[in-house]
């Protein structure tokens, strides 16, 4: 017996090694709800996922096997139709996503085939921007990871005038060039113009 509690004890630490080895994890669920406001868990996703993200280049983005959180940032996109919140769904960029699990913050979609540098793996609006090396990736980028469009008159399936504004402020160009930068707080409106509306983001994030 004490050979066998020695060889479990010996394993165990073999597997940590190998867990904790390298610098590329994906992120832990959320453990605490992220801050309001958010579309609430009723609300009707914008648009369902699609089969653009599959694994091949999209944009030029590769799909890598691991994420790299070492340069992990966060932003968020918040989407209005006639002034209704939609949901973005968890697991955009992410091939072939798992199933979601629950949290006491939502849906967590905790791993797929590969992952593109721009992805979502709650529904709460939260984008994660996780770039092998220094670039700049655009809503038009996210968008087409998604399968959805986006143009001056189309968000996903919903058309309509698009009002975009980016940190509170109106932006007047094509909001496909919009720049998913560091806690960026984008939202878009189609048909009726909604006041921005302000968001925290998580501890940590």
């Amino acid at each position: 017996m004490g050979g066998a509690a020695v060889a479990a004890v010996a394993v165990a630490a073999l597997l940590i090694v190998l867990l904790t080895r390298g610098g590329s994890a994906t992120p832990p669920p959320p453990t605490k709800a992220s801050p309001t406001p958010v579309p609430t868990p009723t609300a009707q996703p914008l648009a369902l996922l699609a089969t653009a993200a599959t694994g091949s280049p999209v944009d030029g983005m590769q799909c890598a096997s691991n994420e790299t959180v070492a340069n992990r940032t966060t932003a968020h996109l918040a989407v209005y139709v006639s002034g209704t919140a939609r949901q973005v769904p968890a697991g955009v960029g992410i091939a072939s996503p798992s199933a979601p699990i629950n949290t006491d913050a939502g849906p967590f979609v905790p791993s797929g085939l590969c992952y593109y540098p721009v992805l979502t793996h709650t529904s709460d609006g939260i984008i994660a921007v996780q770039p092998p090396a220094k670039a700049t990736y655009t809503l038009g980028n996210f968008f087409d990871l998604w399968g959805q469009q986006l143009s001056a008159t189309q968000v996903g399936p919903e058309t309509g005038t698009v009002t975009a504004y980016v940190n509170g402020s109106k932006y007047t160009g094509d909001p496909r060039t919009i720049p998913i930068t560091k806690h960026a707080v984008i939202q878009l409106d189609v048909g009726t113009d909604t006041a921005p509306v302000q968001f925290t983001f998580p501890p940590g994030d």
